[in-house]
Protein backbone atom coordinates (compact mmCIF):
# COMPACT_ATOMS: atom_id res chain seq x y z
CA UNK A 1 0.00 0.00 0.00
CA UNK A 2 1.19 3.56 -0.97
CA UNK A 3 1.69 6.23 1.17
CA UNK A 4 -1.07 7.47 -0.26
CA UNK A 5 -3.58 5.10 -0.11
CA UNK A 6 -2.44 4.49 3.85
CA UNK A 7 -3.18 8.00 4.63
CA UNK A 8 -6.40 8.76 2.79
CA UNK A 9 -7.80 5.76 3.92
CA UNK A 10 -6.69 6.31 7.59
CA UNK A 11 -7.83 9.44 7.65
CA UNK A 12 -10.28 10.33 4.66
CA UNK A 13 -13.19 10.31 6.90
CA UNK A 14 -12.25 12.65 9.43
CA UNK A 15 -12.11 15.99 8.05
CA UNK A 16 -9.87 14.44 5.45
CA UNK A 17 -6.42 14.02 4.95
CA UNK A 18 -4.75 16.51 2.26
CA UNK A 19 -1.39 15.18 0.13
CA UNK A 20 0.77 16.83 -2.00
CA UNK A 21 4.20 16.29 -3.70
CA UNK A 22 6.82 18.76 -4.16
CA UNK A 23 10.50 18.44 -5.09
CA UNK A 24 10.07 15.03 -4.21
CA UNK A 25 9.19 15.38 -0.98
CA UNK A 26 5.64 14.47 0.53
CA UNK A 27 3.46 16.92 2.53
CA UNK A 28 0.66 15.61 4.81
CA UNK A 29 -1.94 18.41 5.84
CA UNK A 30 -4.62 16.91 8.50
CA UNK A 31 -6.77 18.68 11.07
CA UNK A 32 -5.96 19.59 14.54
CA UNK A 33 -7.97 16.66 15.72
CA UNK A 34 -5.71 14.47 14.17
CA UNK A 35 -2.38 15.31 14.33
CA UNK A 36 -1.44 13.16 17.41
CA UNK A 37 -2.93 10.27 15.23
CA UNK A 38 -1.15 11.36 12.43
CA UNK A 39 2.43 11.35 13.63
CA UNK A 40 1.58 8.17 15.74
CA UNK A 41 0.67 6.06 12.41
CA UNK A 42 3.58 7.29 10.44
CA UNK A 43 5.92 6.22 13.23
CA UNK A 44 4.52 2.63 13.89
CA UNK A 45 2.86 1.89 10.52
CA UNK A 46 5.06 3.49 7.77
CA UNK A 47 8.56 3.27 9.54
CA UNK A 48 8.80 6.96 9.79
CA UNK A 49 10.63 6.83 13.07
CA UNK A 50 13.07 9.68 13.19
CA UNK A 51 11.83 12.74 14.79
CA UNK A 52 13.68 15.71 12.73
CA UNK A 53 12.32 19.09 13.64
CA UNK A 54 8.91 21.09 14.73
CA UNK A 55 8.14 24.71 14.11
CA UNK A 56 5.61 26.88 13.66
CA UNK A 57 4.52 29.47 10.70
CA UNK A 58 2.55 32.26 10.95
CA UNK A 59 0.09 32.75 8.62
CA UNK A 60 -2.27 35.51 8.60
CA UNK A 61 -4.61 36.72 9.55
CA UNK A 62 -6.60 33.99 11.34
CA UNK A 63 -3.89 30.73 11.96
CA UNK A 64 -0.97 29.01 12.43
CA UNK A 65 0.91 26.16 10.82
CA UNK A 66 2.74 23.76 13.32
CA UNK A 67 4.65 21.71 10.67
CA UNK A 68 6.91 18.64 11.48
CA UNK A 69 9.33 16.71 9.33
CA UNK A 70 9.85 12.59 10.02
CA UNK A 71 12.50 10.46 8.55
CA UNK A 72 11.97 6.98 7.51
CA UNK A 73 15.73 5.53 7.49
CA UNK A 74 14.90 2.15 6.04
CA UNK A 75 13.47 3.95 2.94
CA UNK A 76 15.38 7.06 3.10
CA UNK A 77 11.70 8.71 2.93
CA UNK A 78 11.52 12.15 4.39
CA UNK A 79 7.90 13.84 5.22
CA UNK A 80 6.72 16.80 6.09
CA UNK A 81 3.96 16.54 8.23
CA UNK A 82 1.74 20.04 8.73
CA UNK A 83 -1.55 21.35 10.60
CA UNK A 84 -3.33 24.60 11.20
CA UNK A 85 -4.50 26.24 14.77
CA UNK A 86 -6.82 29.06 14.91
CA UNK A 87 -4.75 32.31 15.80
CA UNK A 88 -7.59 33.18 18.86
CA UNK A 89 -7.04 29.74 20.27
CA UNK A 90 -3.45 28.42 19.36
CA UNK A 91 -4.10 24.60 20.96
CA UNK A 92 -2.62 21.48 19.76
CA UNK A 93 -1.78 18.05 21.82
CA UNK A 94 1.94 17.48 22.28
CA UNK A 95 3.67 15.06 20.32
CA UNK A 96 6.53 14.44 22.71
CA UNK A 97 4.53 11.15 23.75
CA UNK A 98 5.17 9.93 20.10
CA UNK A 99 8.55 11.70 19.98
CA UNK A 100 10.21 12.57 22.91
CA UNK A 101 12.49 14.75 20.46
CA UNK A 102 9.41 17.29 19.95
CA UNK A 103 9.83 18.54 23.41
CA UNK A 104 12.33 21.34 23.12
CA UNK A 105 10.71 22.12 19.62
CA UNK A 106 6.96 22.83 21.01
CA UNK A 107 9.15 24.59 24.03
CA UNK A 108 10.49 27.20 21.22
CA UNK A 109 7.08 27.19 19.06
CA UNK A 110 5.27 28.11 21.90
CA UNK A 111 7.64 30.51 23.07
CA UNK A 112 8.14 32.11 19.47
CA UNK A 113 4.97 31.76 17.53
CA UNK A 114 2.53 31.66 20.96
CA UNK A 115 1.10 27.99 20.13
CA UNK A 116 0.34 25.81 23.65
CA UNK A 117 1.16 22.49 22.87
CA UNK A 118 -1.55 20.71 25.72
CA UNK A 119 0.12 18.02 27.86
CA UNK A 120 3.80 18.58 27.35
CA UNK A 121 5.19 18.06 30.23
CA UNK A 122 7.36 21.30 30.78
CA UNK A 123 5.90 23.67 28.29
CA UNK A 124 8.05 27.09 29.50
CA UNK A 125 9.90 29.39 28.17
CA UNK A 126 13.20 27.97 26.59
CA UNK A 127 15.55 30.64 25.16
CA UNK A 128 13.96 34.36 25.53
CA UNK A 129 15.60 36.00 28.78
CA UNK A 130 12.55 36.50 31.93
CA UNK A 131 10.07 38.55 31.77
CA UNK A 132 9.91 38.91 27.35
CA UNK A 133 6.52 39.54 26.36
CA UNK A 134 5.45 38.55 23.25
CA UNK A 135 5.98 36.21 20.14
CA UNK A 136 9.04 37.62 18.52
CA UNK A 137 8.24 35.01 15.36
CA UNK A 138 4.52 36.39 14.91
CA UNK A 139 4.58 38.99 11.71
CA UNK A 140 2.49 41.52 14.49
CA UNK A 141 5.16 41.40 16.22
CA UNK A 142 6.95 44.83 16.90
CA UNK A 143 10.50 45.39 16.29
CA UNK A 144 11.81 47.36 19.59
CA UNK A 145 14.54 48.66 17.55
CA UNK A 146 12.32 49.22 14.56
CA UNK A 147 10.72 52.15 16.52
CA UNK A 148 13.67 53.42 18.20
CA UNK A 149 15.38 54.29 15.04
CA UNK A 150 13.76 54.24 11.83
CA UNK A 151 14.91 50.87 9.42
CA UNK A 152 18.21 52.35 7.27
CA UNK A 153 16.89 50.63 4.38
CA UNK A 154 13.59 52.53 3.79
CA UNK A 155 15.59 55.49 1.77
CA UNK A 156 17.77 55.89 -1.03
CA UNK A 157 21.35 56.64 0.52
CA UNK A 158 21.20 61.37 1.98
CA UNK A 159 17.70 60.88 2.15
CA UNK A 160 17.46 59.22 5.94
CA UNK A 161 17.69 62.15 7.73
CA UNK A 162 20.73 61.28 9.11
CA UNK A 163 23.49 63.59 7.25
CA UNK A 164 24.42 60.83 5.10
CA UNK A 165 26.30 62.06 2.04
CA UNK A 166 24.16 61.77 -1.03
CA UNK A 167 25.99 59.67 -4.21
CA UNK A 168 25.67 61.67 -7.05
CA UNK A 169 23.36 61.03 -10.09
CA UNK A 170 24.45 60.12 -12.89
CA UNK A 171 22.95 58.94 -16.17
CA UNK A 172 25.10 55.68 -17.70
CA UNK A 173 27.33 56.39 -20.59
CA UNK A 174 25.34 57.19 -24.04
CA UNK A 175 22.42 58.20 -22.19
CA UNK A 176 21.26 61.68 -23.67
CA UNK A 177 21.28 64.23 -20.78
CA UNK A 178 17.40 65.40 -21.41
CA UNK A 179 16.55 61.59 -21.48
CA UNK A 180 14.30 60.48 -18.29
CA UNK A 181 13.10 62.30 -15.77
CA UNK A 182 14.63 65.26 -14.10
CA UNK A 183 17.63 63.99 -11.47
CA UNK A 184 17.77 61.21 -13.06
Amino acid sequence: MTIHGGLSERFGGSGGVEISESYGDTTVDVAPADWIELLTYVRDDLGYAFFDWLTGVDDPPDAFVVVAHVYNPAAGERLLLRTRVPRENPHLPSAVGVYRGANWHERETYEMFGVIFDGHPNLVPLLLPDGFEGHPLRKDFILAARVAKPWPGAKEPGESGHGAPSRRKTLPPGVPPDWGPPDA
